[in-house]
């Protein structure tokens, strides 16, 4: 259906070498989801795969993409953003096959992606539209032109739990094969049955991949089993060697004290000594041949956060937020637009709230009124993690910059260090955030929380550029941490596993849905 051949990706920028010898035949049924850290190569892998003209300004590849006639359906990060402006109408008008479809047919695709059949001529403009509408837009356009393969993107980007939910039932039953890229476990976990793991080691200069023919968990489960094997056994043969080394030394020191004292009157036990050393000198050889050849600790591209540094702990009663706000509105087309009201939130201590809502219900602009209000405080250490990392970070300065500003050698000298500790390049550390990926500017942020001591983490989803084998490392700093937390997420791990309380922004105002202390471990 779809082979590839030793394809080899390059970076023409830097000549870095993304992906190397990948040899692989996407099959009928396949649901294969490709993982990795950002800045891996996964998008440029699913845009070679479509068109190389995507790709042909910035990276070079070499191999062969057997397509056949295939037609590939291509989704890309954010679709429908070059029409924000534009109507749904003229989004559709951009497919050649659009004035093709009959109504009946226009019914069947709407259908199957749980859209109304009139929707495709509508006047509304595609930019306010939610997150999880434009993905359904830009599958139906796709879906019109009866691809053979679909490639998605980061499909599961900015989607409320209800269309996450949508979307794996969408890839599940899906007759198409699929290749795709996602950063929810949860969805991995439910709909890949196989595993593309695209890796940068030795400081990301050396490309490794990895094909599984199976699902996410058991990958992972299966990953993490071989690495402690391996790990083990390098452990073991490490310390056996080190055994052989003293127990080599002993004999070496031994045979040379016997020559440096043996009486020149006794030629022939003089002989027997220098075989003998010459002897001991070979097993010592042989010695570093098997050493060169026994197992190595695993080499594995992991996701690395450095532990609290300082005492984030906020009294139990202590009063974090109190707030009120009789109206939630943003701009519209004729005026201003009412999402929610009578919002009350009182936030205590060192509590873990989590606001959930459907895609346009008002989160991040709820979100954003309470960080103006928190920001402010003089009794609080505040660090605000929006969703637009370009509200809380300037591109032009570099990583070093942005994580210390004061020019202080010594605190300049400690961001550094915090920033080789997580696998930063000099080169990354010292170029424009601007060049950077969506997951290193989230470590950024998460990297400041620390070296300020923040107490109050005002988090607009936080996990949403971290890959899915980076999350579970984020979950765990954001669990161990004392001080308190408020944020908007999709993630339904980081909201299971993370938070206390979890409250529904609805027209109404703040619902609460979910508190442990009553709940315990019942599902969100």
């Amino acid at each position: 259906m779809l082979q590839i051949k030793n394809l080899t990706i390059t970076h023409k920028k830097d000549s870095k070498v993304l992906l190397k010898d990948f040899t692989w035949a996407l099959n009928p049924g396949d649901k294969a989801a490709v993982i990795g850290e950002e800045g891996n190569g996964k998008s440029t892998f699913l845009k070679l795969l479509c068109d190389p003209a995507l790709v042909e300004d910035y990276a070079d590849y070499s191999g062969e993409i057997i397509r056949g006639r295939n037609h590939m359906g291509y989704l890309s990060q954010e679709p429908g953003r070059d029409f924000a402006g534009r109507t749904i109408l003229e989004f559709f008008e951009e497919s050649p096959v659009f004035y093709q479809q009959d109504y009946k047919e226009l019914a069947r695709v709407g259908r199957q992606l749980d859209l109304p059949a009139d929707i495709f001529y509508s006047a509304q403009k595609v930019g306010t539209l939610s997150g999880g509408e434009r993905v359904k837009l830009g599958l139906a356009r796709i879906l019109m032109e009866e691809p053979d393969v679909l490639l998605l993107d980061e499909p599961s980007n900015d989607l409320d739990l209800n269309t996450l939910k949508w979307l794996e039932n969408f890839i599940q039953n899906c007759d198409l094969p699929l290749i795709y890229i996602s950063h929810d476990e949860t969805l991995l976990e439910n709909t890949a049955n196989v595993i593309l793991h695209f890796e940068m080691l030795r400081r990301k200069t050396m490309p490794r991949h990895t094909i599984a023919r199976q699902g996410y968990a058991d990958y992972v489960k299966g990953r993490l089993a071989k690495m402690e094997h391996q790990e083990q056994v390098a452990r073991k043969e490490e310390q056996d060697y080190k055994r052989q080394q003293e127990r080599y030394r002993q004999i070496m020191e031994k045979v040379d004290h016997q020559q440096k004292n043996i009486s020149r009157q006794d030629p022939h036990g003089g002989r027997l000594l220098k075989k003998k050393m010459h002897a001991v000198k070979s097993m010592g050889r042989r010695m570093e041949r098997d050493h060169e050849s026994q197992t190595r600790l695993p080499e594995t591209e992991e996701a690395i956060m450095p532990a609290w540094t300082a005492d984030n702990t906020l009294p139990a009663g202590k009063i974090v937020l109190e707030f009120d706000l009789d109206v939630l509105k943003v701009p519209g087309d004729a005026g201003e637009k009412i999402l929610a009201e009578n919002i009350h939130l009182k936030i205590r201590g060192p509590e873990k709230i989590c606001i959930i809502g459907k895609n346009g219900a008002g989160k991040t602009t709820l979100l954003r009124q309470m960080a103006q209000k928190l920001l402010g405080r003089k009794d609080l250490v505040v660090v605000y993690m929006p969703q637009n990392y370009e509200e809380g970070m300037d591109f032009s300065k570099t990583p070093v910059e942005f994580l210390e500003h004061t020019g202080d050698k010594e605190a300049i000298s400690r961001a550094r260090t915090f920033l080789g500790s997580m696998k930063y390049t000099p080169d990354e550390m010292f170029h424009s955030i601007d060049s950077l990926s969506g997951g290193q500017r989230a470590k950024l942020f998460f990297l400041k929380m620390i070296l300020d001591g923040a107490n109050v983490l005002i988090l607009d989803e936080p996990t949403r550029n971290f890959s899915p084998l980076s999350n579970p490392v984020i979950r765990r700093i954001l669990r161990e941490f004392k001080g308190c937390i408020l944020s908007i997420s999709h993630d339904r791990k980081y909201i299971s596993q993370v938070c206390d309380t979890i409250y529904e922004l609805t027209p109404r105002g703040l619902s609460q849905v979910f508190d442990a202390a009553k709940d315990g471990d019942r599902e969100v």
